[in-house]
């Protein structure tokens, strides 16, 4: 499973870092830019195998992301 963040958004840091903490072998990257420029500058998201996946705060994207892992 690839999830990628982008550089410039600022809910990434709280659901990038506890991903990598609790999941080491998972492949979590941030990016320069990963293209999605509208969500990116209005709230704190990150791309799941080519899904975006949004939410209110760093936390809740987190909860998301480890949603989408269980579904796979």
């Amino acid at each position: 499973m690839k999830i990628r963040f982008c550089e410039h958004n600022k809910g990434k840091s709280k659901a990038c870092k506890r991903l990598m903490k609790e999941f080491p072998k998972l492949d979590v990257k941030i990016k320069d830019c990963i293209k999605k420029c509208g969500p990116c500058h209005k709230t704190p998201f990150a791309v799941v195998d080519g899904k975006k996946v949004c939410a209110v705060d760093g936390d809740e994207l987190y909860r998301k992301i480890v949603a989408e892992m269980k579904q796979h």
